[in-house]
């Protein structure tokens, strides 16, 4: 007897240990509209997946849908992530103009320096004075790319009068507001729609960093390329890479540690020095192929700069409107960026 009930315990164990092991296994459905060799999935979202796989011990897993393959469209991810439709996502904030009223203020015109250093002002902002914005996500990381160029098919800019007539790709409110103001007719549309707008004439160029211009061979459709002069860039745009609140509270606490030990300003610095580091080979590649390079200065910048400033108090006005202190989360986002410059 006391050996069949010693066997039967054996047995039972031996049985429930496979179902203990699903039960401790979660995937997470990740969503973007990038394709997967771009530098964000391939470089910084699926070496992250691969980490907490890892230390896990393969128990979260992750399950890739690029390139929108879920359907919807780029400005509807963080209402996918929001309702659970799908568990992580990666996306721009300004796909969804107002949506995020704060944190818009670091796509101002002349806001940003490089990505690591105003990477970690955005991930304080978040966590800090704009933390309203993003309080219905699990914030992994909030962060930029180095500040973007003008790329254009056939006029190489030189002076504001040569942005007169072009159509260019703005990708926030704030960068189509200022190419307005230039001169340029500004054209809003998510990133994977710039090469087939310009191979058929839609819009002239656009303005983005060199980091992304491989993954969508914009470097072969545009051959010239403006930047500007001083530690200031034109504009930047902020990167959301979220999760799923409802999904994160589900998790058992082995696992919330684990996201959240890979989670927040180390992620967010980790990401600032890899969008810095992607630039250079990117705009090799530019200059393989035959590109033409102007660097803007002296009278031509001070008017851009004069154009940038209305942006700026046109932004604060507007901030107010909504019931917020505009100038208030203008000066912080500088002063966070100004901590951090003095920190690097």
């Amino acid at each position: 007897m006391r050996k069949f009930v010693f066997f039967t315990f054996v047995y039972f164990l031996s049985i429930s240990l496979p179902f203990q092991s699903l039960a401790d296994k979660v995937t997470l459905k990740f969503h973007t509209m990038l394709p997967m060799p771009s530098n964000t999935i391939a470089n910084f979202v699926k070496p992250w997946f691969n980490k907490i796989k890892n230390e896990s011990n393969n128990e979260i897993l992750a399950e890739f849908y690029p390139s929108m393959q879920l359907g919807g469209k780029p400005s509807q991810l963080v209402d996918q992530v929001r309702e659970g439709v799908v568990d992580v996502i990666w996306t721009v904030a300004g796909y969804t103009p107002g949506r995020f009223p704060r944190l818009s203020v670091f796509e101002l015109p002349f806001m940003p320096t490089n990505a690591e250093v105003t990477t970690q002002a955005v991930q304080e902002f978040v966590e800090t004075i704009g933390a309203e914005d993003l309080k219905d996500y699990k914030i992994l990381a909030v962060h930029v790319h180095s500040p973007g160029k003008i790329h254009t098919k056939n006029t190489l800019i030189k002076s504001l009068d040569d942005f007169q007539g072009l159509k260019l790709r703005g990708p926030t409110r704030s960068a189509t507001n200022l190419l307005k103001k230039l001169g340029a007719t500004p054209i809003g549309m998510p990133i994977p729609k710039v090469a087939p707008s310009l191979s058929k004439g839609v819009i002239n160029g656009m303005v983005v960093p060199w980091e992304i211009m491989p993954s969508f061979k914009l470097h072969e459709l545009t051959k010239f390329h403006t930047e500007v002069a001083g530690n200031r860039g034109i504009y930047t745009a902020p990167f959301l890479f979220l999760m799923n609140k409802k999904k994160y509270n589900s998790l058992n606490k082995k696992h919330k540690k684990i996201i959240d030990k890979n989670s927040g300003m180390p992620l967010a610095k980790l990401a600032g020095v890899l969008w810095d580091k992607f630039e250079k080979p990117a705009r090799e590649l530019a200059i393989k192929g035959g590109g033409k390079f102007h660097i803007l200065s002296d009278a031509p910048l001070r008017e851009m700069k004069r154009n940038a400033d209305e942006i700026v108090q046109e932004w604060i006005r507007d901030a107010n409107d909504k019931g917020l202190d505009g100038q208030k989360l203008y000066d912080k986002a500088k002063s966070l960026i100004s901590k951090y410059e003095k920190m690097s």
